[in-house]
């Protein structure tokens, strides 16, 4: 490879940026790699924190931010969102003019992203693909974007089965780990004392990390699953601090972020923030008692901090789970007593099945290795065995 190569990362979301963290400063340090770096969705929205202040004060420069975002969150508002994202992704390739664009997961401001990609004829890269998650249109879209991707990194070798099924190459299938895991190899935790005085949230004998997501599949609707929650963990009662963060730009995510308010605003001991960031997230994980609700990170990074997930619902049924993970359906008693049991649940020996925090330089390495990504472009699909 004599021209470095021109990696272009997409990111929407604060949860997505945090597992790109290291894989995008394994990019910006390799001489021959260069890094280009899109923000999009999430990222540039007042509601949501505008968190890419956050990538800019972790020394990354933006080359294009991409409004895509409407202030409906419903189906209509979202599928629009899609079109308008696709139309603006189209510009900014012309300009950048990468040699690989990558992006991370299932999230809709992905599948704009990903079908510009495939019409400009620039190889796709595509991170976390093959997981099943039932309870949502995320499984759809994160298949979709596998079969537009030209190179897969999966977590683990039953996504990378997947994947291989779905008619991908498998010398182009390689299976890393969760980039999320990197976090743990370098970063040093905030104490208890530390993250009182940063997020103004006082930690109780026992204490709860909750993310609810809206469960775009599920018959039972978002806010009446999210209510059933609330309602639990109200009768938890007021020695157990509670700490929320708040969900994505899904549909009907204003309904969920309207319930925690209201539910803060009438309960002492609990406390939301719109995005706590990479090292306040691990190390509120880290210093809780339990962390309740229906986030893919409940299954993907939590093991490896040794603290037990209460996963509620179908959003990520089908996913492969640690030992610390309880599944209990979005019922308030149910919800209670699985709390309850993770609070007496001893995660010591928890191994993660997700990987060991190396997957950055696994992921760079093989970029490296490829000369010409333009051979990529043609697909074959590869018949397996029946």
């Amino acid at each position: 490879m004599n021209a470095k190569q021109k990696i272009c990362i997409i990111t929407g979301t604060r949860a997505e940026y945090g597992l790109l963290y290291w894989v995008m400063k394994e990019i910006d340090k390799d001489p021959m790699l260069d890094l280009q770096l899109v923000v999009t969705g999430m990222h540039l929205s007042p509601e949501f924190g505008l968190t890419y202040k956050v990538i800019e004060e972790d020394g990354f420069n933006i080359d294009e931010k991409v409004e895509m975002l409407l202030s409906s969150d419903t189906a209509v508002g979202v599928t629009k969102a899609i079109g308008l994202g696709t139309i603006a992704f189209a510009d900014v390739y012309e300009r950048l003019k990468p040699d690989f664009i990558m992006v991370l997961g299932d999230r809709f401001e992905l599948l704009a992203a990903a079908q510009a990609a495939l019409i400009a004829r620039i190889p796709l890269v595509h991170l976390i693909g093959g997981d099943v998650t039932e309870g949502a249109f995320d499984e759809a879209i994160r298949h979709s974007i596998t079969k537009m991707a030209h190179l897969h990194f999966v977590t683990n070798e039953d996504s990378g089965r997947r994947v291989r099924q779905l008619g991908e190459n498998p010398e182009h299938i390689h299976v890393v780990g969760n980039p999320g895991l990197d976090h743990l190899n370098h970063i040093k935790l905030l104490s208890k004392s530390e993250l009182q005085e940063d997020l103004g949230f006082e930690f109780k004998e026992k204490n709860v990390l909750i993310t609810f997501h809206s469960v775009t599949l599920d018959d039972i609707p978002s806010d009446v699953a999210f209510g059933q929650l609330l309602e639990a963990i109200h009768n938890l009662g007021p020695d157990v601090g509670i700490l929320f963060t708040r969900p994505n730009a899904d549909t009907d995510g204003r309904v969920l972020i309207k319930m925690i308010d209201d539910f803060v605003s009438d309960h002492t001991s609990a406390v939301v923030h719109t995005s706590l960031g990479q090292k306040r997230y691990l190390s509120a994980v880290a210093a809780v008692d339990a962390v309740v609700g229906n986030s893919s990170s409940g299954l993907l990074e939590i093991p490896s901090l040794k603290t037990p997930t209460v996963n509620i619902g179908d959003r990520q049924k089908g996913r492969l789970r640690a030992p610390s993970v309880i599944d209990c359906s979005p019922d308030a008693k149910k919800i209670l007593l699985a709390i309850n049991e993770a609070f007496d649940l001893d995660c010591a020996n928890t191994i993660n099945p997700y990987g060991d925090g190396q997957s950055a330089p696994r992921i760079v390495k093989t970029l490296k290795a490829i000369d010409c990504p333009s051979t990529l472009i043609k697909k074959h699909f590869f018949d397996i065995d029946v």
